[in-house]
């Protein structure tokens, strides 16, 4: 919840900060892609670390590190320094997620793994929910400052867990004898995982390129379509409300009718949701497309991260979760980036939506074909 509160913020402050500080959008791009770059390096490093350290140590860690450069971003004077602190964020983001989703995969029996992990993810909906609360309540009238200085809250959640939570028990039995990390990066790309691999890295990479290019842009597209910043953050809101039925569904279904399942429907609807909101002309059809686009989107990536950990055995799990997340990242700082130059180069807006429909396509692609289906598997 606290991960999204923070991204879902960030794409609400830029929308004020283009007006306040006249920002062009390939500055907007720059920005919340530094933000991806920061989540790439700490989805690379959490995931070795996490192997070697254990679960909850690095959880720990990267939720204090990313919670306080939020709160310091309040703080910045100027473009340069806001980038600065927005990748330090990103580092403590990008390495908490796929942590969490490891920690929580191994903890659960194998009948109820995917749909506790997917819940789990739910809880990234309520947080958008709160930044586009903060967003229409705070930022008007108190200016991105303030909603900034609430994205800190995280470090006092950091004191609790310490206390809450202990590592999974798979990786309390492997403690003693850590595998090296050369050894662990040889495994992930050994003939026994290479096929789970490459499906991963491109389905992590269209997922996140698409996610970050659609919605940490969806606030300054809606105004880019003629709406004003608060009434874009009033539909943004409702958009997001979609995202807890997706993941709800998602996982329900995970159990019912396997990972492969959820993954291919939910992002085949995404694409045809994409190419419908790029092509919205009536502001019924925005709303409509952006629900449904929210719902299949994040359903996706609720399965996306149930199944990830499940492709690899304890001893390089986090290894091989981290090492997808974090190409996958790479989609995040290109999408918005390549936004932001599209528009300033008067791409239009259904041209950039397409974009998405193919990428999303492709992801799709990669799980029917390379995918396997580990639904009720053990985790060895």
């Amino acid at each position: 919840m606290f991960d999204a509160m923070d991204v879902g913020m960030i794409s609400f402050v830029v929308a004020a900060l283009a007006k306040e500080w006249s920002l062009r959008p390939g500055q907007i791009g720059l920005l919340t892609s530094i933000n991806s770059l920061g989540m790439a390096a700490g989805a690379a490093a959490a995931g070795i670390l996490a192997d070697k350290y254990g679960r909850k140590n690095i959880l720990l860690w990267t939720l204090i590190i990313f919670s306080a450069a939020t709160g310091l971003s309040a703080l910045a004077a100027g473009f340069a320094l806001l980038c600065v602190l927005r990748f330090i964020a990103g580092f403590g983001l990008g390495g908490e997620l796929p942590v969490a989703s490891t920690l929580v995969s191994e903890s659960v029996e194998p009948k109820d793994r995917g749909r506790a992990v997917v819940l789990l993810e739910s809880f990234w909906a309520v947080g958008w929910i709160a930044a586009a609360l903060i967003a229409y309540f705070v930022i008007p009238d108190y200016g991105w400052r303030l909603a900034l200085v609430i994205g800190a809250v995280p470090v006092l959640y950091a004191l609790y867990l310490r206390r809450a939570i202990e590592d999974s028990p798979r990786f309390a039995g492997i403690r003693k004898a850590p595998v090296p990390f050369t050894k662990r990066f040889a495994s992930v790309w050994s003939a026994e995982y290479i096929r789970s691999t490459v499906m991963l890295w491109i389905l992590w990479f269209t997922v996140v390129f698409s996610y970050y290019g659609i919605f940490l842009w969806l606030p300054s597209v809606m105004v880019l379509k003629g709406f004003s910043l608060v009434r874009s953050f009033e539909y943004t809101l409702i958009m997001t409300l979609a995202q807890l039925p997706g993941y709800f569904t998602a996982a329900y279904f995970i159990e019912k009718f396997g990972r492969k399942f959820v993954l291919i429907v939910y992002l085949f609807f995404t694409a045809v949701s994409a190419a419908w909101f790029g092509f919205a002309s009536s502001e019924g059809m925005l709303i409509a497309a952006g629900v449904c686009l929210s719902f299949f989107n994040l359903g996706a990536w609720g399965g996306m991260y149930a199944y990830t950990p499940e492709l690899y055995p304890t001893a390089i799990r986090s290894t091989g979760v981290g090492m997808a997340a974090s190409f996958g990242r790479i989609g995040g700082i290109i999408a918005p980036l390549l936004v932001g130059v599209l528009v300033e180069w008067s791409v239009s807006i259904q041209a950039i939506f397409l974009l998405f429909f193919v990428t999303v396509i492709i992801g799709a692609a990669a799980v029917l074909f390379l995918g396997k289906e580990t639904k009720g598997l053990d985790l060895q």
